[in-house]
């Protein structure tokens, strides 16, 4: 009877609004099954992201993306690249994608356009979206790979109806970077290749060239490391190796930076799917060099 009363007090805990969620990865990734059986879903906005000419054939009803549909950036060289609109423009953005406050999004890479993918889904889940968009695994490779139906016919244009958004606060600055870095509960991850964290090699334009090395206290987890070689993101336990042997610790905030703000979220996806809170230095090494702050170089042996 004890047993009984046990089993019936955990499913009522379970019930509970404030019981524990989902694993965030369940919600983050969905399979090429369960789109195929939800293209019908009215309520459904796949979001293509890839070369253009990858859109000649895509799933049926994707709608083609680029990062300048959703993001501000100054290509005249003087500011930064790949930042966050403003609430009521990206409302209007959005909206003209069709996502409406109904829709259900799946974010598909084709060409290894992971990071981009993953820097679509950031946007969408600092607008609010976090419980409804997922990036589907392994992308468009494996939607061929298992022959899914695909189209060149276009999707209608329409516009969601889309309420004013509720911005997360999901970025850092370079002020919150500089008072964080090194304090215990935070990790400060640098999602470039090695090359550039150990200074091997120098990012940046040739008018605008990056510090050499990386910003002091980063840790280095490559933004290569959120998928294997079919694209497919990699398992949580070797995603959490990766994050402990970079001294992420449990209950850590993890703020993630990279060249302008693309690859880094990758690795804010790859955390988040482990259940870490996870910031994106928006502005990233570029801003950082810009304003001429300190930056550490060291060779790997």
């Amino acid at each position: 009877m004890r047993l009984r009363h046990l089993a019936f007090a955990a499913l009522f805990l379970l019930a509970l609004p404030g019981a524990a969620p989902p694993a965030p990865r369940a919600s983050l990734l969905v399979s090429t099954a369960w789109l195929a059986q939800n293209l019908r879903n009215p309520n459904l906005v796949v979001l293509h992201v890839g070369p253009q000419e990858s859109f000649a054939r895509h799933i049926p009803g994707a709608r083609y993306v680029t990062l300048d549909d959703i993001s501000v950036s100054d290509h005249g060289g003087g500011g930064n690249m790949l930042e966050l609109p403003g609430a009521a423009e990206l409302r209007g953005r959005l909206a003209r994608l069709g996502i409406g406050d109904a829709s259900r999004i799946v974010v598909v890479f084709d060409q290894e356009w992971i990071s981009p993918a993953t820097r679509v889904l950031f946007t969408l889940g600092a607008a609010g979206f976090d419980n409804r968009v997922s990036l589907l695994d392994g992308g468009m490779s494996a939607w061929r790979r298992e022959n899914r139906p695909v189209t060149a016919q276009a999707t209608p244009q329409s516009t969601g109806r889309l309420s004013p958004l509720h911005m997360q606060a999901w970025t850092a600055d370079a002020a919150f970077v500089r008072a964080n870095a090194g304090r215990p509960g935070f990790a400060l991850i640098d999602a470039r290749a090695p090359a550039l964290y150990d200074g091997v090699q120098v990012g940046g334009s040739r008018d605008h060239p990056h510090k050499r090395g990386h910003i002091p206290g980063a840790r280095n987890i490559p933004f290569t490391t959120l998928t294997d070689a079919s694209q497919m993101v990699r398992s949580a336990a070797d995603l959490n190796a990766a994050f402990r042997n970079a001294g992420v610790r449990r209950g850590d905030t993890v703020i993630v930076y990279c060249h302008i703000g693309q690859q880094g979220t990758a690795i804010v996806f790859a955390a988040r799917s482990l259940g870490y809170r996870a910031l994106l230095y928006d502005g990233s090494f570029e801003d950082w060099s810009r304003r001429d702050l300190p930056a550490e170089a060291r060779a790997r042996s």
